[in-house]
């Protein structure tokens, strides 16, 4: 029940994590992304799961716009670009990608 000192408090949304699988930081890799009808662009790849990821790219990309990764020169993987901030997208893949794929881009030998 509110009380009258808490009636005009903000309250901030909660940060709920809504990925079917966690995100697995990259530390740097490049990728190419390509729309329909332009030239491949390069992008940096910030993190990545088998459902999708987290680029850095100069050329605009609206909500909803489909786009061709390609990840360490392997066939180009199709994807959908669900958010965009001004400096990073995130795409979800069509398919999820192979959990090898995945493992080759995080691996990190200490």
């Amino acid at each position: 029940m509110a009380t009258k000192f808490s009636q005009y408090r903000a309250v901030v949304p909660a940060l709920v994590e809504q990925r079917a699988a966690p995100r697995h930081r990259i530390l740097v890799t490049r990728a190419t992304l390509t729309k329909r009808g332009n030239k491949p662009v390069e992008a940096m790849l910030h993190d990545l799961s088998v459902y999708g990821c987290r680029l850095a790219c100069t050329a605009p990309h609206g909500e909803g716009e489909k786009v061709w990764l390609s990840l360490r020169g392997d066939q180009p993987v199709p994807a959908t670009v669900v958010w965009n901030d001004g400096a990073h997208i995130g795409c979800r893949f069509d398919d999820p990608i192979e959990r090898s794929l995945v493992r080759q881009l995080t691996l990190v030998i200490c």
